[in-house]
């Protein structure tokens, strides 16, 4: 059995149905689906359970023997939110409660950091989780922060030879998009947020540049297409050995304009961009560059390549966007 938490959401819901098409056996969803459009990211996928979060662990204790690995995606991931509280039960102490009862129940854990961690970059984007070097990051929005609080966490336990899962794993989740991310409404890719405009050759409106340093839409990111980090996942599931906290994007950072223009190109339309102001409650949050260092992950034994932007992008908008039926 492989419980999926935050399986109907972005990433968990491409997990399951990776899982599903191996043939992975009894598949576990921890999520709350609320009275959106959500369900319909699981529509598609034969599972065993669907179990609310605040059941969560009556259900780990009363399945302790066939529970093998959890893939822990359940977060508060809006860079906006603002109920610190709220964020650190849900994305700092829901992942301490699970790491120990993993660590007890001899349960892989395999769960979802974010670049966020790495706040305006200024220590670079190396993932390097020695606790000497967590201390450095300063992340800045709250979700970031307890994103962070958390590798700290998991870094002292390993560095005390605390109690750990038999196998465990924390990936730094850079700029994703791809399917199933339709819920997330103001929180989407860019690639969903433009593909309405390009796909009549509208304009749409980038936020300018408020750092000398970067041309209007010259902001640049790590964008990584879902199917890669799912990749990176099933690879870790297969190598059980692999420990540690990996980046998981492509290595090169490109423009906002590069995006953008890869979604009109898709759509057979010419780029038409234009540029408003970032919104001041973000502004000071705000990350200009973003490059993940691969080499960790690739020293541990990762060798496929990542997807290039302009392929990503395309397969995003020809293959799901731009289809009656959108979901993974």
């Amino acid at each position: 059995m492989i419980v999926v938490t935050g399986g109907a959401g972005f990433i968990g819901s491409n997990i399951l149905a990776a899982l599903e098409a191996r043939g992975s056996g009894k598949l576990v969803v921890c999520d709350r689906l609320r009275s959106n459009d959500k369900w319909k990211n699981i529509a598609k996928r034969e599972l065993a359970d669907i179990v609310h979060p605040e059941q969560l662990f009556d259900f780990l204790e009363a399945n302790r023997k066939q529970v093998e690995v959890i893939f822990h995606m359940g977060a508060i991931s809006a860079t906006t939110e603002t109920d610190a509280d709220k964020i650190a039960a849900n994305n700092f102490s829901l992942s301490l409660a699970l790491w120990k009862w993993c660590a007890m129940s001899n349960v892989r854990l395999i769960y979802a950091s974010s670049a966020a961690t790495y706040g305006d970059g200024t220590e670079g984007f190396d993932d390097d989780w020695s606790m000497d070097h967590l201390a450095k990051l300063r992340p800045m929005n709250a979700y970031g922060w307890s994103k962070h609080l958390f590798d700290r966490r998991v870094s002292r336990k390993i560095a005390s030879n605390a109690r750990k899962p038999p196998q465990w794993a924390g990936l730094k989740f850079f700029n994703v998009y791809g399917p199933n991310e339709y819920h997330k409404g103001g929180q989407q890719s860019v690639v969903a947020q433009i593909y309405p405009n390009a796909k009549v050759g509208a304009a749409y409106q980038l936020f300018r540049s408020h750092n000398p340093r970067y041309k209007d839409g010259g902001q640049m990111r790590d964008f990584i297409w879902v199917g890669d980090c799912v990749d990176v996942m099933m690879w870790l599931l297969d190598n059980p050995q692999v420990n540690g906290i990996f980046n998981v994007g492509t290595g090169q950072a490109r423009t906002f304009l590069d995006l953008a223009g890869s979604v009109y190109v898709a759509l057979g339309q010419q780029p038409n961009i234009k540029f408003q102001d970032t919104p001041l409650a973000i502004r000071d949050k705000y990350q200009y560059f973003t490059e993940a260092r691969m080499e960790r992950l690739r020293t541990a034994g990762y060798t496929k390549p990542f997807t290039a932007l302009e392929d990503g992008v395309a397969r995003y908008v020809q293959h799901y966007l731009d289809r009656a039926d959108r979901y993974e």
